[in-house]
């Protein structure tokens, strides 16, 4: 199984991949977490250091595949997660796409691409062009991070977007959201009603999370010295367990840019609560990072 997770830059993407590929490896699987971002710290809390990525390795030996060994590009993380990371062309040049092509395509040269239960890609996913929107070429199942917010909210539709766009040429499907760090849900909820989508997991609003990257670590391995986080792993194990039931998943529409616009800020503007006006205007100002 091969599974793409996409979401708005700074939102906790790669915090939740980590947790997830963990989880996935408790409940049996071989995992392998692909790095798909030029910044190359997707796997930085299963490893607790910047890995070398596939084009720096590719660099340095004149890209002549036959050079390169698994152990050059593959890294063994926490808990028996092996990682990778793509990296990406120098700033302002080239595609990130190319290298993830570039990166499968080496995988395969290595016999790796076959050998693992899943394989989990943790794409930039800000605006997806068309590069960027390469691993869905791959993927089986699409997962969504977002929080509670108008801008992570906006990132997701146009996800949605790209997912509807490759589902007419490969079998991909969403399997769902993931709300993390998120006290609330109105915002998630209203975004749902209007383009229906499964709600996979909806993560707690706890500081340790955020800390578990700045750490390198990820939840499960800081509850060895912190018991008390054990409750925050079954949310990662719950959302495990439901992409291995292999969910049916939808092939979902976007709304319209203008239509979502209106939608989110009308329950913006128009508050149930003085509380939750307060919060939805956290959440529109962008208070609500990881």
């Amino acid at each position: 199984m091969k599974i793409a997770v996409y979401g708005k830059g700074g939102i906790g993407k790669s915090t939740t991949s980590c947790n997830i590929s963990i989880a996935l490896a408790r409940r049996g699987e071989k995992v392998l977490q692909i790095g798909c971002d030029p910044k190359h710290d997707s796997t930085f809390t299963l490893t607790g250091f910047l890995i070398p990525t596939i084009i720096d390795t590719l660099q340095s030996k004149d890209y002549h595949y036959e050079d390169i060994w698994s152990e050059d590009v593959i890294h063994k993380g926490y808990g028996g997660v092996d990682c990778v990371e793509a990296g990406g062309p120098p700033a302002g040049a080239g595609c990130g796409g190319y290298v993830v092509g570039e990166t499968v395509k080496l995988l395969k040269e290595l016999n790796a691409f076959y050998e693992y239960d899943i394989i989990l890609f943790d794409v930039l996913g800000d605006v997806v062009c068309g590069g960027f929107a390469a691993p869905l070429n791959y993927a089986d199942y699409c997962v969504i991070i977002t929080d509670n917010g108008f801008d992570a909210l906006f990132a997701a539709n146009r996800i949605t977007a790209s997912i509807r766009e490759k589902a007419r040429t490969h079998p991909l499907r969403l399997a769902g959201l993931v709300g993390n760090r998120t006290s609330i849900r109105d915002l998630i909820n209203k975004y749902v009603e209007a383009c229906p989508m499964p709600v996979i997991e909806v993560l707690p609003l706890i500081e340790d999370i955020r800390v578990s990257r700045v750490k390198g670590k990820t939840l499960f391995e800081m509850v060895g010295s912190e018991p008390s986080l054990n409750y925050v792993c079954e949310y990662y194990l719950d959302i495990a367990d439901q992409i291995l039931s292999q969910p049916e998943g939808i092939v979902p529409k976007e709304i319209p840019d203008r239509e979502l616009f209106s939608l989110l800020s009308d329950l913006y503007l128009n508050p149930i609560d003085e509380g939750k006006h307060q919060n939805n205007k956290e959440n529109l100002l962008g208070f609500t990072t990881i």
